[in-house]
């Protein structure tokens, strides 16, 4: 080989060798370049929200999460898809979800539903008085009788129209308490076609989406050349705010699941026993900027975009509990109080953030048409709830439920903000109020949002580190 080869051959591998140097550089700052800044639709930066969340809120949320009130969770499981036939359920263990018995749960929670094979036999007012009197939970058990009635004409109120979820029946035979501690999401192993279905319907027929404008990374979309999800951003940002709002909710909420998943992933199991961690490589797979052409960034704002939304929510609810009347009951007085003054302090933090999202920004036209949409934005999250009835993953719906649940009591909270403002200090009303499965889905799902952020910064670390 003459010399000149020897010297070209060196060369390209020098030039191989700087090029990988540089390529690896760009892969370990990517995330971070493309995942920064301020967010469209409202005057946050993502550091900010980094910073509070991480010494703010994480380590109360999650404190608040390991609280009796809020780690049982009532939830129906065996309702049937009200879409297409159900092809089976995951037979995969780590799907399951292990209900728990009655004898756990604390008296004050289940105390509301201890008559209700009773009151099924015999259907007489007093014993539908009394349920409907504990239904909640969340209500002190000392009101005098005038309150008693009060909340009596409150819990028969029918505020179906306040909803943004479909709600589960928590009489129903079917619906149990779960544990959340005891099932927590991660990784089951459940993909493929009957997962697939599920977002593609939420996106695809909830999402105000024509079906001629295909969404980046769908496997049903046709070849598109260089677009590369370009014509769909178009069209996005030609929406009005709402249904901007409305996709960028949904993107989040997904993109806050699959964050989950990645960070409790089933890495391996050595004799019958797991091991649960983050996967690298399938964080990777769903949000790297290359692998994903683009897309992952923008789901990973969405996601602090909801955030911001549940956090906002959290802020204007705070002078519903803050009033004396409500007391998160579960029969243990001395924790009872403690919750809530855990609670109240959370609240504190959410008011205490600078950069809320101005949710005064939607449904600001004339009013007609203003409340026309707001009732189609409110159907099609309604609509949403639903199709997480359609999950053949049980422990995927239970979390899909519950997370879409708590963004759609948000929702509800964010849209009934005079109502909240027009509340009685120590009797309920008939204007707005939430049931103790709607509290404890709303912290739980922010719980979750929380966790996400923090998720993503440790899988910014783990890059960093890998490479």
């Amino acid at each position: 080989m003459s010399e000149g080869v020897r010297r070209a051959g060196a060369g390209q591998g020098v030039a191989a060798a700087v090029q990988l140097l540089v390529t690896l550089s760009f892969l370990r700052s990517v995330v971070e370049a493309q995942v920064t800044g301020v967010l469209d639709d409202c005057l946050c930066d993502i550091d900010s929200i980094d910073n509070f969340n991480t010494y703010k809120i994480f380590p109360k949320i999650k404190k608040l999460q390991e609280r009796d009130y809020f780690r049982y969770y009532k939830v129906n499981l065996k309702r049937p898809c009200p879409f297409w036939a159900e092809d089976g359920h995951c037979s995969i263990k780590d799907c399951h979800v292990e209900p728990c018995p009655e004898s756990k749960i604390p008296v004050g929670i289940k105390a509301g539903h201890s008559n209700k094979y009773l009151k099924m036999a015999n259907n007489t007012k007093e014993l539908e008085d009394c349920e409907q009197a504990n239904k909640l939970g969340a209500i002190n058990s000392t009101l005098s009788n005038q309150s008693k009635e009060a909340f009596i004409d409150w819990a028969r109120y029918d505020d179906s129209r306040d909803h943004f979820c479909e709600l589960d029946d928590e009489r129903s035979p079917a619906a149990q308490y779960v544990d959340l501690l005891l099932n927590p999401e991660r990784y089951t192993g459940y993909k493929g076609t009957s997962a697939w279905r599920v977002w593609n319907s939420i996106y695809e027929e909830n999402c105000f989406k024509p079906r001629s404008v295909y969404r980046p990374l769908n496997p049903l979309a046709p070849s598109r050349g260089e677009d590369d999800g370009e014509s769909f951003y178009t069209w996005l940002e030609g929406l009005c705010l709402e249904k901007r709002v409305f996709y960028k909710l949904i993107s989040g909420l997904h993109a806050s699941i699959n964050l989950h998943l990645c960070a409790n992933y089933l890495l391996e199991e050595t004799w019958g026993k797991p091991s649960w961690g983050p996967n690298i490589k399938e964080f990777k797979r769903r949000f790297d900027p290359v692998e994903t052409k683009g897309e992952g960034p923008r789901r990973l704002k969405n996601l602090y975009f909801l955030y911001l939304i549940e956090l906002r929510a959290l802020s204007k609810v705070a002078p519903y509990f803050e009033r004396s009347i409500v007391d998160l009951y579960t029969g243990n007085a001395e924790e009872d109080a403690d919750t809530k003054t855990l609670l109240l302090n959370i609240f504190q933090d959410t008011k205490s953030f600078p950069m809320h999202f101005d949710e005064k920004s939607m449904f600001a036209g004339d009013k007609k048409g203003a409340k026309s949409l707001k009732e189609e934005f409110r159907l099609h999250f309604k609509n949403i709830s639903r199709i997480m009835d359609c999950v053949g993953c049980d422990k995927c719906r239970l979390w899909g439920k519950l997370q879409t649940q708590g963004l759609g009591t948000a929702l509800k909270i964010l849209f009934s903000e005079k109502e909240i403002q027009k509340l009685p200090e120590n009797s309920p009303s008939k204007g707005f109020q939430l049931t103790r499965q709607e509290i404890v889905a709303l912290l739980n799902a922010f719980g979750r949002l929380s966790t996400s952020i923090r998720d993503l910064q440790n899988f910014k670390v783990l890059l960093q580190h890998s490479r």
